[in-house]
């Protein structure tokens, strides 16, 4: 592995890193909005349907194959820096809780970028995926490398990590609890998104494959790295849900399990199939 010297930090976003003759560094900037507002970690938004009022309190996702697409079409992978922090092999975490306000079970430090190299040429797009390849999703998160390493986004060896954790707590349903469990809500809704349908001879194994991998793969025919910025768009993903019920015998919110009915209008806007339909275009990413 090539050690790629780190040259200039400024904020959150423009990094600069040194390329070779035949490389150039890109780096792909990431925010996170609610609609048209920025995502904040303690704030109260109108959200779903119909609308609810909720205050998120993590907002945090894993990324792979990360390419460009030259203007032949041809998707370009974009070697990431291994930088020991945010990004390992071809997986990088973004993270845009700040562990204030609601957020508190996040972390301090924040990601809004992920950064590598592509071979010098013009490139006219971005791939990307939702989600952790197979070979990495069922390590040992106590063992694993940064940022595979955080046990909050891993779920166990069998279903491995969380590829995506947005938790939203809801103050109406709160002040009464009790009586709203009764009836099969909850006093909050996260959105776990994972690989479910993993079989292994032991739930302490690594399994040999899953039925459903639910990593969505998202193409922007046009993408200029240092023009736009990805946008994870709360609003977007919840727009069909409403998120002050929950179906009676499951899990609190969507932790893609294939029978939860909560997760139906969330995995059609990630572009997953569910519940016996085919997968439909993405919302939750769009460029800016």
């Amino acid at each position: 592995m090539t050690t790629v010297p780190m040259v200039a930090i400024l904020g959150n976003y423009a990094v600069t890193v040194a390329s070779t003759t035949s490389s150039q560094e890109v780096t792909i900037k990431f925010n996170a909005k609610v609609g048209k507002q920025p995502f904040e970690c303690g704030k109260t938004y109108n959200l779903g349907k119909p609308p609810t009022k909720i205050t998120p309190s993590d907002f945090r996702f894993y990324v792979s194959d990360v390419a460009l697409i030259n203007l032949n079409g041809k998707a370009v992978p974009l070697t990431l820096t291994q930088d020991g922090k945010w990004q390992y092999q071809n997986v990088a975490l973004l993270d845009f809780e700040n562990k204030s306000g609601a957020c508190g079970n996040g972390t301090v430090e924040t990601n809004y970028q992920v950064i590598g190299t592509v071979p010098k040429g013009n490139y006219q797009g971005l791939q990307l995926t939702l989600g952790v390849p197979f070979n990495l999703n069922h390590a040992d998160s106590v063992t694993a490398p940064s940022p595979l390493n955080l046990t909050s986004l891993w779920w166990n060896w069998l279903f491995g990590y969380k590829f995506l954790r947005i938790d939203l707590e809801n103050q109406t349903l709160q002040s009464s609890a009790t009586k709203h469990r009764e009836q099969g809500n909850t006093v909050g809704f996260p959105i776990h998104l994972g690989s479910t349908g993993c079989q292994a001879i032991d739930g302490s194994q690594k399994p040999s494959s899953c039925s459903n991998p639910n990593t969505s793969k998202v193409v922007f025919s046009k993408f200029d790295p240092n023009k736009n910025v990805v946008i994870a768009d709360l609003a977007a993903l919840v727009a069909n849900t409403n998120l002050a019920v929950n179906q009676a015998n499951s899990p609190p919110g969507c932790m893609s399990s294939p029978d939860d009915a909560d997760c139906t209008g969330i995995m059609a806007n990630f572009g997953l199939p569910f519940g016996g339909k085919p997968a439909s275009s993405q919302k939750f990413f769009r460029v800016e």
